[in-house]
C-alpha cells in the first residue's frame, strides 16, 4: 500500500478535487502538507486523508522535508511526494532527492521552471521558439530591444502562465515595465521577442521518457490579449480530432521537446503558437497538469476523470489512454465595471441547436472583474 502524499498552497477547490483523486485510489493512504488548518478541509475529504501537516511556507524545501518525515510514522511510510502548483515542482524535486524518493529530479524540475534555461535548451536542440535574454539591468534590455526589435514580452523566468506578463510596443513602453521589473542581479526579467500568432496548449502524458498520449487546445484569443483587455470573454476549445496532418509539425517538436527537456513520467503543459507564416514557436513548457480548467474539458471530452488518471499516473507510473470522444469549448465569462462577480445569472442555449451536444457551468464568486481567471465559466461539448 502506497503512501502518497501531496502538497499545496491551499485547500482550493481545484487542489481539493487533486487530492480527493489520489485517495480513490486503490490502496492508498494520503497526506497533505499545505498553509491551511486541517479543519479547513471538506469534512467528507478528511475522512479520506490519513496525515496532515500545516507548514508556514511551502516553498521551503526545509519545511516541506520536515513535514513528510514527521508525517510517514503516521503513513508507515512516504513513498510519493507531488503537486500540482508550478512553483512547488523545484522544492519538491529538492525533498524528493533528500529523502530519496522516486520522481522528477531537480535538475530536470529547473529546465521546466527557468524559462531563459527551458528556452536556452530548446534553442540549443534546433526547436523552434523566440529569441530572449535574461536581464539583470535597464541597459541589457535596451541592448535586446536595438537586436530583436518591437514588440517584446516582458517576464519573470520563474513565471506561470500569463502573470505578471508584459507586452511593449516601443522604447517608452520598454522604459514603463523596466521600472515596474526592477531588473538586478537578483532579480532578473526575462525578454523575449513577440511572437505574433494563434496560441495553443498541448498537453502530453510521458511514461519512462517516451509520450504515449496528448492532447491539445486552440485559445481565442492569446492569454496575453485577455490581460491586457478586461472585456475579452476568453475561450478554449479541444478539437476531436487531434491526429491531424496540420499537428504533426507540433506534435514532433513538443514531444523532442520533452525528450531534452528530460521529462521521465508525469504530465506536462506545453503553450505554443501558430505563426502567420505557418510555422510553429514553442512558448513554454510546465511539468505539471494545466490549469483553465482544461483538466476538466479532457474529462469530458474522453469521458474520464481525469484527475484520477494522472494521480495513477503519478503513483503508479501507469497511464490507460482513453479515447477522444468529444470537440469540447470552455468560455470564461467576466463581469464589467466595479465590485466583484457573483455568479453567471443565465446561460446561452446556442449550442443547444446542435444536436448531441450538452452543457454545463460553474462559477467561482468574489473574483474581481479583470481578474485572470475569470468568475463564471461556461463549458459545452459535441459531437
Amino acid at each position: 500500500m502506497p503512501s502518497v502524499v501531496f502538497a499545496a498552497p491551499l485547500l482550493s477547490e481545484n487542489a481539493s478535487r487533486m487530492i480527493a483523486a489520489v485517495a480513490s485510489l486503490p490502496d492508498v493512504r494520503v497526506g497533505v502538507i499545505t498553509h491551511d488548518p486541517f479543519e479547513r478541509m471538506d469534512p467528507a475529504l478528511r475522512e479520506r486523508v490519513a496525515a496532515h501537516w500545516r507548514v508556514d511556507d511551502i516553498l521551503s524545501p526545509d519545511q516541506l522535508a520536515h513535514a513528510a518525515e514527521c508525517m510517514a510514522p503516521r503513513l508507515g511510510s512516504v513513498d510519493r511526494l507531488f503537486g500540482a502548483y508550478e512553483q512547488l515542482q523545484v522544492p519538491l524535486a529538492e525533498v524528493r532527492e533528500r529523502l530519496g524518493l522516486p520522481g522528477m529530479p531537480a535538475d530536470v524540475a529547473r529546465n521546466f521552471r527557468d524559462k531563459d534555461r527551458m528556452k536556452t535548451i530548446l534553442a540549443r536542440h534546433g526547436l523552434p521558439c523566440a529569441r530572449h535574454c535574461l536581464a539583470c539591468d535597464d541597459a541589457t534590455a535596451v541592448a535586446f530591444a536595438d537586436l530583436v526589435g518591437f514588440p517584446l514580452v516582458l517576464k519573470p523566468p520563474a513565471g506561470a502562465g500569463a502573470l505578471h506578463t508584459f507586452q511593449v510596443d516601443d522604447v517608452r513602453g520598454l522604459g514603463e515595465a523596466l521600472r515596474v521589473c526592477a531588473p538586478a542581479s537578483g532579480n532578473p526579467v526575462q525578454i523575449e521577442e513577440f511572437v505574433a500568432g494563434d496560441e495553443h496548449s498541448f498537453e502530453t502524458v510521458s511514461i519512462d521518457g517516451q509520450a504515449v498520449w496528448h492532447s491539445l487546445t486552440h485559445y481565442h484569443p492569446t492569454p496575453l490579449d485577455v490581460i491586457r483587455n478586461p472585456w475579452i470573454q476568453w475561450c478554449v476549445v479541444l478539437p476531436r480530432e487531434i491526429d491531424e496532418p496540420r499537428y504533426d509539425d507540433i506534435r514532433r517538436a513538443a514531444f523532442r521537446a520533452l525528450e531534452v527537456l528530460g521529462m521521465d513520467t508525469g504530465l506536462s503543459h506545453l503553450e505554443w503558437f501558430r505563426r502567420r507564416d505557418g510555422s510553429v514557436a514553442i512558448s513554454e513548457v510546465a511539468a505539471r497538469p494545466p490549469g483553465a480548467q482544461i483538466t476538466s474539458i479532457i474529462s469530458w471530452a474522453h469521458d474520464i476523470d481525469f484527475l484520477e488518471a494522472w494521480a495513477r499516473l503519478m503513483v503508479y507510473g501507469t497511464f490507460a489512454p482513453p479515447t477522444r470522444r468529444y470537440a469540447v469549448g470552455a468560455a470564461y465569462l467576466r463581469g464589467q465595471g466595479g465590485g466583484a462577480g457573483a455568479a453567471p445569472s443565465r446561460r446561452s442555449t446556442a449550442w443547444r441547436r446542435r444536436s448531441g451536444s450538452s452543457a454545463h457551468s460553474w462559477s467561482r464568486p468574489g473574483c474581481p472583474p479583470a481578474a485572470k481567471r475569470p468568475p463564471g465559466a461556461t463549458r459545452a461539448k459535441g459531437t
